[in-house]
C-alpha cells in the first residue's frame, strides 16, 4: 500500500517507542501505547497553544468577519478577497484550528498498520508479555470483541466532550452541530479497528478535554482590538491630520472652530437713509 509505504518510517519510531516504553520501563503494551499517546500530545503543546489563540482571535473578531460577509453576499469571490484582507490586517489564521489533527493523522494511520502486523512481527520477540488491557480487550482484537464496546462508549463521551469545548468558539450553529455529530458517525468505521488503537483515540480525547479546561483557566484571552474592518485607513494615514507650519502658524486646513473668536466690529452710521 502507498500509504503504507510512506508512512515506514513514522511505523518504525512508533514500533521503536513502544519497544523501549515495555521493556525498558516495564509497562504493558497496552500501557506502553497511553504512554506513548501522552507523549505526542506533549510534543504537539505548542501546536495546540497556537490552535487556541486562532480559536480565541476569530471568537473575538467574529462580529466584524460576519459584517464582512454580509456585505458582500451577494459576491462570494469578493467576499473571499476582502476576508483574506481582513485576516491579513488582523493576523489570523483561520486554518491554526486544524493542525493538531492534521499531525495527528500520520500517527493514528502509523499506529494502525503497526498493530495490524503487531501480533506477528514484534510479540514473538516478548514471549512473556501481555496483549490485554486491565483484563478487558486485548490491543490487536477488533474493537467490537469482548468488552470493547465499553470503549465505545467511553470514546463517545469523551469525543463529544472534547469537540464541544472546541465547537464553543465557533460562530456558526452549522459548524457545532457537524463537529458533535461525527463522533456519532465514525461508529461504524471503528468496530474494525484494533482496540490498542482505540486506547490511542481514546487517551487523545481524555488529553483534548483536561487541555481544553486547564488552557479555558489559565491562558489569557487576548485583548479585544478596536473595531477595524479591510475599509479602515491604515494608521498614520495623515488624511485629518494637520501640520504645522514654520514659525508656529498652523496650516490652513484646520478647522474655523480652532483657536480665539475675532472679533468684528460694527460700522457707525452704516445703516441706510431715508
Amino acid at each position: 500500500m502507498i500509504v503504507g509505504g510512506l508512512l515506514s518510517p513514522l511505523e518504525n519510531v512508533l514500533t521503536e517507542v513502544l519497544t523501549w516504553l515495555h521493556d525498558s520501563a516495564g509497562l504493558t503494551w497496552a500501557w506502553s501505547i497511553v504512554a506513548l499517546t501522552v507523549i505526542v500530545r506533549m510534543l504537539l503543546v505548542p501546536v495546540a497553544v497556537r490552535q487556541i489563540h486562532s480559536m480565541q482571535s476569530l471568537q473575538i473578531h467574529a462580529p466584524e468577519m460576519k459584517a464582512i460577509q454580509q456585505r458582500y453576499k451577494a459576491d462570494r469571490q469578493k467576499q473571499s478577497e476582502e476576508l483574506m484582507k481582513f485576516y491579513k490586517e488582523n493576523k489570523i489564521n483561520p486554518y491554526a484550528s486544524c493542525l493538531p489533527i492534521v499531525f495527528q493523522i500520520p500517527i493514528f494511520i502509523s499506529l494502525f498498520f503497526v498493530l495490524r502486523d503487531f501480533e506477528k512481527e514484534i510479540f514473538p520477540n516478548f514471549p512473556s508479555s501481555t496483549l490485554e488491557w486491565i483484563g478487558l480487550v486485548d490491543i490487536t482484537e477488533p474493537t467490537k470483541d469482548g468488552w470493547g464496546p465499553v470503549l465505545i462508549v467511553v470514546y463517545v463521551i469523551s469525543q463529544l466532550t472534547s469537540t464541544w469545548l472546541m465547537s464553543t468558539s465557533m460562530q456558526s450553529q452549522a459548524q457545532r452541530i457537524m463537529i458533535m455529530v461525527l463522533p456519532i458517525v465514525f461508529l461504524p468505521f471503528i468496530l474494525g479497528f484494533p482496540a490498542g488503537l482505540m486506547i490511542y483515540w481514546l487517551t487523545t480525547n481524555l488529553w483534548t478535554t483536561g487541555q481544553g479546561i486547564v488552557t479555558r483557566r489559565l491562558m489569557p484571552k487576548p485583548a479585544i482590538p478596536p473595531k477595524r474592518t479591510s475599509r479602515t485607513p491604515p494608521k498614520g494615514s495623515g488624511e485629518s491630520q494637520t501640520t504645522p507650519a514654520p514659525g508656529g502658524a498652523v496650516d490652513g486646513a484646520r478647522g474655523a472652530g480652532t483657536g480665539t473668536p475675532r472679533r468684528v466690529k460694527r460700522k457707525r452710521g452704516g445703516g441706510a437713509r431715508r
